[in-house]
């Protein structure tokens, strides 16, 4: 299958897919999601893959959402239906029997951080970052946050991060738990190609099954996150600290907001 927004190729049981619009820092518009979501289902059918590498072209593994696409007026109810459609990508990552690799090469913001904590496994280069982004354009943490980080971090350090917005290193959220390796930038791909192949290597059946079980222990809670999540973000899309915040983004100076 033809892809326009990503790269990709299988080669030793390995497939990787790397999200191509650095113009836009990889971006989750809505072309590129479909896409994504269209290579995950096409690699779970393909038993020529036994483990996959997402990562992203250029200076940024994922920026998050599409600002650009929400710079005009969206209510509660199309705000739900578009999180909701959103989190398709989320479950067929997690569903997937087959490790996910998330080998973040640069900037992992907002949607794009919670693509990465939905993978089994997160390997950074040294100059990446991560940011809950969200709040600074008056939204609420979205595709699974709250769940993974919470989890991950505990309730008060989770807040923290999504509360003040700030950028994490890649030291830090290794620090943290967030992220299982540090390498350098010029090695990331081929470090994590060599784990990834010597993975494909192994038992799929009883890694694919490992994942399930693991999954299946801790994600007990996830569907009605995504529930309150998508009528929560519905909710944000109508206000003006939402409107504020994009339009203070494009403009690049710190938003005014008023709790409206």
């Amino acid at each position: 299958m033809a892809y326009e927004q990503l790269e990709v190729r299988v080669e030793n049981k390995v497939g990787l897919i790397k999200m191509s619009r650095p113009d836009i820092r990889n971006a989750m518009v809505p072309e590129l999601r479909r896409e994504l979501h269209e290579a995950l289902a096409q690699m779970e059918q393909d038993d020529q893959v036994n483990v996959l590498v997402l990562t992203g072209d250029g200076k940024a593994f994922c920026a998050g959402g599409d600002l650009g696409g929400m710079n005009r007026k969206i209510d509660a109810v199309t705000g739900r239906k578009r999180l909701l459609q959103s989190h398709e990508l989320i479950r067929t990552i997690l569903r997937l029997e087959k490790p996910v690799i998330a080998a973040v090469n640069g900037a992992a913001a907002g949607a794009g951080f919670s693509v990465a904590l939905a993978c089994d496994m997160i390997f950074a280069a040294r100059s990446s970052f991560f940011v809950q982004s969200f709040v600074n354009v008056g939204l609420v943490p979205d595709l699974g946050a709250v769940h993974f980080l919470t989890s991950l971090l505990g309730p008060h350090r989770a807040k923290e991060l999504m509360f003040t917005g700030d950028r994490v290193s890649a030291e830090k959220a290794q620090e943290l738990g967030v992220v299982n390796r540090v390498m350098n930038d010029e090695s990331l791909m081929e470090e994590v190609g060599a784990i990834a192949e010597k993975m494909a290597k192994g038992p799929a059946i009883s890694m694919g099954l490992t994942k399930a079980m693991v999954n299946r222990s801790i994600l007990g809670q996830l569907h009605d996150t995504f529930e309150i999540e998508a009528f929560a973000q519905g909710l944000c899309f109508e206000t003006e600290d939402f409107r504020e915040g994009v339009k203070a983004f494009f403009e690049k100076r710190a938003p005014q907001f008023s709790g409206r």
